[in-house]
């Protein structure tokens, strides 16, 4: 119990002295509200082989430039990189949460300065319901450490979670962050049994004893999943208005109609919200649970099997934005382009094809577009 204290009486204290800090300061990218069309990718470092999480110090020589290049190759206005990846290493350097094994440059600080040299906004990413490196510290505040959602939002991580915030948005100058997995504990490694830290936080938010595993009421769940999933929120969206007000925060969710988040503050003040499963009914569905500032996205991906070619011209002509992310196939955190743009969408697969499409739309031209060799888009002869 001492070290559990004193360790988050450090983190408190580390979160102070973030704040405490001066604003990062570097070329100042186009304002959020200049961005017409969202535009957006990334090239995922979370995961690894066999459906697990990625190892620490993955990529970790990814180069800056080269990434940049990359991204303004697709046509993106909006970079999504790192700040902590699910594995809980860092991809900036000498920052309160340790960086990535082996990483060879401070990669998300020199990402924000290079994007927005090429007009492009550049935004973060931290994984709120699961964080291996802290399931491993934290064996007795944790459900294990499966690459699924295994983090109780007690008072400890929550100090740890905003401390990360604040310092990533300061020490980068980032222009946000996407936030993923808002949601309660699997509890897979105790088959169900809940964890003491828990119970409290049950005590702690319903104002009664846990009534216990075989009696605890599905209204019961739902109401306390309801207000921890509300305080996290709000714990991030201090940590990130306090570091940077103009801080953009971008709720990723791969369930918008769970009953855990709909018609919740979190939908109505989160600056942009992205349905990741990727279809234009549910972006529909959540357009009345948001706030008037929340711009909606939708997401094309492998795991969603989503026709790029119905939904990007269907969120276009919505006003809806667009993002994709894909696993890197290259040491170098890359996906080669060359081989996708060049050939022709109907002969392309999964993110090879989200890719192309996405692609096509972010430069404007047709479908039927290919990119030549001075990596030009040239439309078919008519």
């Amino acid at each position: 119990m001492k070290t559990t204290i004193l360790a988050i009486s450090v983190l408190l204290g580390l979160a102070g002295a973030a704040l405490s800090a001066e604003p990062h300061k570097e070329d100042v990218p186009p304002a959020a509200s200049e961005i017409k069309e969202i535009k957006a990718y990334c090239l995922d470092f979370n995961w690894g082989g066999r459906r697990g999480f990625a190892k620490p110090g993955s990529w970790a020589g990814a180069d800056p430039a080269q990434h940049v290049a990359w991204y303004k190759a697709m046509g993106a206005n909006v970079i999504q990189t790192f700040c902590v990846s699910c594995n809980g290493y860092a991809w900036y350097k000498n920052g309160f949460v340790p960086e990535q094994p082996g990483l060879k440059h401070d990669f998300l600080s020199e990402v924000v300065k290079l994007g927005h040299k090429e007009g492009m906004l550049v935004m973060g990413y931290f994984c709120i319901g699961s964080n291996t490196k802290w399931g491993t510290d934290h064996p007795d505040l944790s459900y294990g450490t499966p690459s699924t959602y295994h983090i109780p939002y007690t008072d400890e991580y929550l100090a740890y979670l905003s401390a990360s915030i604040g310092d990533a948005v300061r020490k980068t100058g980032v222009d946000g962050f996407m936030i993923d997995w808002v949601w309660m504990p699997k509890r897979q490694s105790t088959g169900g049994k809940w964890l003491e830290c828990e119970k409290k936080l049950y005590k702690q938010l319903m104002g009664e004893e846990f009534p216990g595993e075989d009696k605890l009421s599905k209204e019961q769940d739902t109401a306390y999943s309801r207000k921890a999933i509300d305080r996290c929120w709000k714990a991030i969206r201090k940590a990130a208005k306090d570091a940077n007000p103009k801080c953009i925060i971008w709720l990723t969710s791969n369930h918008v109609n769970h009953p855990h988040v709909v018609d919740s503050d979190m939908y109505k003040q989160a600056d942009w919200l992205m349905n990741e499963a990727g279809d234009m009914k549910r972006i529909t569905a959540v357009k009345s649970m948001v706030g008037p500032h929340t711009r909606l996205i939708t997401c094309l991906a492998r795991w969603n099997n989503q026709d790029a070619t119905k939904v990007v011209p269907e969120a276009l002509k919505a006003g809806v934005g667009l993002y994709g992310f894909t696993k890197p196939t290259k040491s170098s955190g890359l996906v080669p382009l060359d081989g996708i743009l060049s050939r022709p969408v109907s002969e392309l697969k999964a993110d090879e094809r989200n890719i192309a499409v996405l692609a096509r739309a972010y430069h404007g031209v047709s479908i039927d577009a290919v990119r030549n060799d001075k990596g030009e888009f040239v439309e078919p002869s008519k």
